[in-house]
């Protein structure tokens, strides 16, 4: 079985297929473009299928990123990912930046549990601790920086940081701490490999901790007509 996996949740644009069978990476592409997914991640995904030398139509599963990260950027690849599954008639799953990042760190530190904060602006944080095997030990959380800190203390000094925060929250520690990486995002290999490992039957959806920013435009009402 060959899986195809996307992330679009930060400023990567990501593809990867993997032969499931043999864990063989067959094709990685990823372009750092910023903004503008939509426009390019199918453009990537034909690339990488063609790298691949294999048909689109030999993909038996689909792993999406599921964020958090960038509003537009995950439901912009977690919507390919489903209309893919559909015309493939295959199975979608959804992983989130937090696993990636943790899957990497434990990559690079292995049986260390790992701590991902990742910046989400505003003075605030998407975190999640892991353990050593890497399963949560929390769930996935947007708290401001003190939050985190605290919590820092009841996991020991072994543990190890990734995520695009890493060095913000080693600049409040008295002991820094180990570093796995320092993205916004995981390599699109640990979206591919911890896909292959998912069990989880349910299509993938948005991982969405905070709220969207939604606001009224300002000077642009028309104006109510009254009947005379």
């Amino acid at each position: 079985m060959k899986l195809l996996a996307l992330d679009t949740a930060a400023n990567l644009c990501s593809v990867a297929v993997l032969d499931a069978v043999h864990g063989t990476m067959l094709a990685e592409v990823s372009e750092d473009i910023g903004k503008g997914h939509a426009e390019r991640l199918m453009a990537v995904i034909e690339q990488a299928i063609a790298n691949a030398g294999i048909s689109i139509n030999e993909i038996g599963k689909v792993v999406a990123s599921i964020g958090p990260g960038s509003f537009t950027g995950v439901r912009v690849g977690v919507a390919t990912a489903r209309g893919l599954a559909l015309a493939l008639r295959c199975p979608a799953v959804g992983i989130s930046t937090l696993q990636a990042l943790a899957y990497d760190a434990r990559r690079t530190f292995p049986n260390r549990p790992v701590l991902v904060v990742i910046d989400a602006r505003r003075d605030e944080f998407y975190a999640q601790f892991f353990v050593e095997d890497g399963a949560p030990a929390s769930e996935p959380m947007i708290v401001p920086l003190s939050r985190i800190i605290e919590q820092l203390s009841d996991h020991g000094q072994n543990i190890v940081l990734a995520g695009s925060a890493s060095a913000l929250v080693n600049a409040e520690l008295m002991h820094p701490l180990d570093i796995g990486s320092t993205m916004a995002t995981g390599t699109i290999g640990a979206f591919a490999l911890l896909g292959m490992q998912s069990q989880d039957t349910n299509l993938p959806s948005p991982l969405y901790l905070r709220g969207l920013d939604v606001k009224p435009q300002q000077g642009f009402v028309l104006k109510r007509q009254v009947a005379e």
